[in-house]
Formats: C-alpha cells, sequence, structure tokens
C-alpha cells in the first residue's frame, strides 16, 4: 500500500499545491491514510512531496534548453539550459517546502489508520 499512497499522494500533490499550506499538507495526509501507520505515512507523505519537485526540475530545465534551442541555436540552447537550471533551484526549494508538509500531512493520515499486523 505504501507505492499506491505514494503515487496517489503525488498526484494529489500535484493538483493540490496551488493552495498555500493546507494543500500539501492534505495531500500528504491522503498519502499516509492509503499507506497506514505512522511509519509508512511519514514516508509516503513526503516522498509524495518531493516527487513532485523533481519532475517540476526536470520539466523546467528542458523546456528552457528547447526553448533556448529554438530562439538560438547550440548557445541558445546552452543559455536556456543554464535558465531552467536556475529556476530548477527554485524548485529545490519548493521540494522541500512540499516535502515538509507531505511529512506533517502523512504523521496525521498514518496515526488515523494505523498498520494492521
Amino acid at each position: 500500500m505504501l507505492v499506491l499512497g505514494v503515487i496517489i499522494g503525488a498526484i494529489a500533490m500535484a493538483v493540490l499545491s496551488p493552495i498555500p499550506i493546507l494543500g500539501p499538507i492534505i495531500a500528504g495526509f491522503t498519502a499516509g491514510l492509503i499507506a497506514g501507520g505512522i511509519g509508512r505515512g511519514i514516508l509516503a507523505g513526503f516522498l509524495s512531496g518531493t516527487i513532485d519537485g523533481i519532475f517540476a526540475g526536470i520539466i523546467f530545465t528542458t523546456i528552457g534548453g528547447f526553448l533556448g534551442n529554438i530562439l538560438g541555436g547550440f548557445q541558445g540552447a546552452a543559455l536556456g539550459g543554464i535558465l531552467g537550471a536556475v529556476i530548477g533551484g527554485g524548485v529545490f526549494i519548493s521540494t522541500l517546502y512540499f516535502g515538509f508538509l507531505g511529512l506533517v500531512g502523512g504523521i496525521f493520515g498514518g496515526l488515523l489508520r494505523p498498520r494492521r499486523k
């Protein structure tokens, strides 16, 4: 159930992340509820937040490189990739933000649905 919790939590994180603070906590709560148990809930909530941040960093860097290549050849692609990486640095900070808030929500979700033995 941990993998399912992470997948559903990542989808919920992508949808709810525009809602400040409460959105990532709700997504982490959902992941923790599906995973069951405090330990699994923490892990599922944290992973669902970090997965979204990793995908965002990859997407920003790739789009920057493609746009730079279209607009300015090889030099433009390098410049676009660097710009995407700089934007991706901001994504790293937001990855920590979403991961931490997902972790908090995962704690509550895991508490609500204890792990079966």
